[in-house]
Formats: C-alpha cells, sequence, structure tokens
C-alpha cells in the first residue's frame, strides 16, 4: 500500500557546513538525464509497491527548488498515471530562498506543487553567514513572501541554539518568525554532526557548541511560545496550526508506507526496507543497469518494525497507538510496551497512557533520546521471522 512518494534531488549550489544529507555539488546537471532516470526508479517502485492513491509527494534534497519546473511537472504527471492521486494530495517541495529560485515559484505552483518547505535558516546576517548559507535575511524574506503568494501552504526552517546566541536573542527572533504567519514552522537545534565540517571545525576548537543547558532553555521556550501563538509542536521540532501539520513527515512518523527514489533515499513498503545508491553517479550507472537505484532491499521482521514505530510514533505529542500497531504489524500489546516501565515513567512526569495509546510528556521530551531507549522493550530489538 503506497501512501507517500519521496524524490530525492541531490544537487546545491553549496554544501552547507552542518549538513549531513545526501548533497552534492556539481558543475552541470543534464536535466533530461535526471529526468528519465527518476521516471525509470519510479515505475519500478510502482511495478513491486502498487498500492492506493498517493497521500502525499515530497521533493527532498539537496536543493529541489534547482529543478526545472518541467522536470517536476513531468514526474507529477507519472507519479499520477502510475499511483492515481488522493483528492487532498499533499506535494510539498524544498527550496532554498534565494532570488533565482523564487523566480521558478509560479511555474513550480502551476506544476502541481501546493506546499512549499523553506530553508530560511535565521533571519539575522551574520548568523546566516556562519551557517554558510548563500542568501541574506532580507533575500531569504523576500523569498517567503513570493512563496505565500503563490502556494497555498508554507512552511520554513530556522536554526537556533548557535555558538554565543542568547535566550533573548533567539525569543526576539522566534517572535519575528511568528508574525510572518506561515502555518508551519520547523524549528532546529544546532546539532553537530559527524563528518560535516562543522565537526572538523569544533575538534580543532575553532568554535564551541552552546551549552547544553542554555540549549535546552531555549527549546523549552520555544515549545512555550509556539504554542502560546497557536503553532503548538506537535512533533519534536515541527509545529503548526491546525490542519498545517507536514501529511507526508506524519507518514514517517506514524510509520505508514512511504517510497523513496533518487540518489540516497530510503524506503518502507509492503514488509521491505529500501536504500538507494547515494552517489549520484553511481544511481545513475543502476538505474541504467537495472532500471532502478535500489542498493540494498531486505525484509523487515515484525520486531524491526514494531520497534521502528514506537522510535517514531514516541516523536509525536499524539504519541503511539499500541491496538493499532498490533493490528498492523501482528505484535501483541504487551510486547510493544513493559508496563511497569512505563509507568515508573509516569510516576516521574516523563511519559502518559491514556487507553491503547502511549505517549511521552512535554517535561520528557527534553530527555527523549534517553526515555526513547527504555521506552522500547529489549525484546523487540531480537530478530524473529520475517513479517
Amino acid at each position: 500500500m503506497a501512501r507517500a512518494l519521496y524524490i530525492h534531488w541531490p544537487f546545491c549550489l553549496k554544501k552547507c557546513p552542518y549538513c549531513d544529507f545526501n548533497s552534492h555539488v556539481r558543475d552541470s546537471v543534464d536535466a533530461a538525464q535526471w529526468q528519465a532516470a527518476l521516471v525509470a526508479d519510479m515505475r519500478h517502485e510502482a511495478q513491486v509497491a502498487g498500492g492506493e492513491p498517493l497521500e502525499s509527494i515530497f521533493f527532498g534534497g539537496g536543493t529541489p527548488s534547482l529543478m526545472p519546473p518541467q522536470v517536476v511537472e513531468a514526474l507529477l504527471a507519472e507519479a499520477e498515471r502510475l499511483w492515481g492521486f488522493a483528492p487532498d494530495i499533499e506535494i510539498t517541495l524544498e527550496g532554498n530562498p534565494s532570488s533565482v529560485e523564487a523566480g521558478n515559484y509560479a511555474a513550480l505552483a502551476s506544476a502541481g506543487v501546493n506546499r512549499v518547505s523553506l530553508g530560511l535558516q535565521s533571519l539575522d546576517d551574520a548568523a546566516l553567514q556562519f551557517l554558510g548559507r548563500l542568501h541574506s535575511a532580507a533575500e531569504g524574506l523576500a523569498a517567503l513572501d513570493v512563496a505565500q503568494r503563490n502556494f497555498r501552504r508554507v512552511s520554513f526552517d530556522l536554526i537556533y541554539a548557535l555558538p554565543g546566541q542568547s535566550a533573548k536573542a533567539w525569543e526576539a527572533e522566534l517572535a519575528r518568525a511568528i508574525a510572518l504567519g506561515t502555518g508551519h514552522l520547523s524549528l532546529y537545534q544546532l546539532t553537530i554532526e559527524p563528518g560535516t565540517k562543522f565537526a572538523t571545525m569544533v575538534r580543532e576548537r575553532q568554535f564551541e557548541p552552546l551549552d547544553e543547558n542554555a540549549a535546552a532553555d531555549m527549546f523549552a521556550m520555544t515549545r512555550s511560545m509556539t504554542a502560546a501563538f497557536g503553532l503548538p509542536a506537535y512533533e519534536v521540532s515541527n509545529h503548526a496550526k491546525p490542519g498545517e501539520r507536514s501529511r507526508h513527515n506524519l507518514a514517517y512518523w506514524q510509520y505508514r508506507d512511504t517510497l523513496g527514489i533518487g540518489p540516497g533515499a530510503h524506503g518502507r513498503r509492503l514488509a521491505e526496507a529500501t536504500v538507494r545508491h547515494r552517489k549520484p553517479e553511481n544511481w545513475l550507472e543502476a538505474v541504467a543497469r537495472n532500471g532502478h537505484g535500489i542498493a540494498e532491499s531486505r525484509r523487515l521482521c515484525r520486531n524491526e518494525m514494531a520497534s521502528e514505530a514506537l522510535l517514531m510514533g514516541l516523536r509525536l505529542t499524539e504519541g503511539v497507538d499500541l491496538a493499532d500497531l498490533e493490528a498492523r504489524l501482528g505484535v501483541p500489546q504487551h510486547d510493544l510496551c513493559d508496563t511497569d516501565r512505563l509507568a515508573f515513567y509516569e510516576r516521574q512526569g516523563l511519559a502518559w497512557q491514556r487507553g491503547s495509546r502511549i505517549g511521552v510528556t512535554e517535561l520528557g521530551v527534553t530527555l527523549l533520546d534517553g526515555l526513547l531507549g527504555a521506552l522500547v522493550p529489549d525484546a523487540l530489538f531480537d530478530e524473529d521471522a520475517p513479517a
């Protein structure tokens, strides 16, 4: 059953120093070659997965707003031919807020994109320079204005807890961001990911990350402010007005079937995990050779799916419905939850249970990584027969 389709465009104009996504800089890109290869990869998924009409499509990257609008239009037309679209399908495209890319927004909207997610990352020029961004704050705001005039639904990202950033400065920036009026905000603490330029810079002591306690205080303030202004958190870092939650991301967090095509894309469908070749050139060669870009495909056992579903679902403020997981995955509720351990964390004010649904409290979210390891039963990490 195909619910969501992810399409990866791996190219960027510049590699940001904090980014560990599968993004690459190339002098030129043959758009026709890439369109043909993505269509081939998509057709393979349709042959294998089939399924119901798509509820969401997400163009991620990389920088998908660099895609020629005619390529986006062709890919959407092929996806609709292969699966059909749900009447209210959500079609999101990620983009950087440069003036060049903003110039494509009208054409992208005409091609069928109805939601954009912009990587503003900061409303401060000094912070943008530190983050290695190519746009200025003014250019970002101008692109946001163009996006809001062309798309019904708009989201943008900000990164906070930067080195030396004060709580007062973040509070002022967040208030300004909320006032811009979008229905969705993705607000991420700066994380130093292995293999990034920032990781090297920290190792060489070129800068020191913000103190963990200060970052935690900013996190709490972020959730409080967004809730007060009608954009409460529905996931650890994602905040939305009613009806504006990202349906595509919810497909991952609610552990629904997702198809992934393009370099490095991951998929979960029909109790099988797929991973595409990561390097663009290797992916193109695989598509030409095999008709698809899959580097690895393996069956998922029931326990593995259950543990993944819990790890993803407990990130949501709505938590996880154990009865639903039992019905979908065939794992009994008593195997999905250690009731004694859950009761202990309930008494600590870190977790909750309402009927068959369990979740993490506001206090628990601040300790989420450790709490997830405690709440997901150890037995689910043991191997069992494939589903």
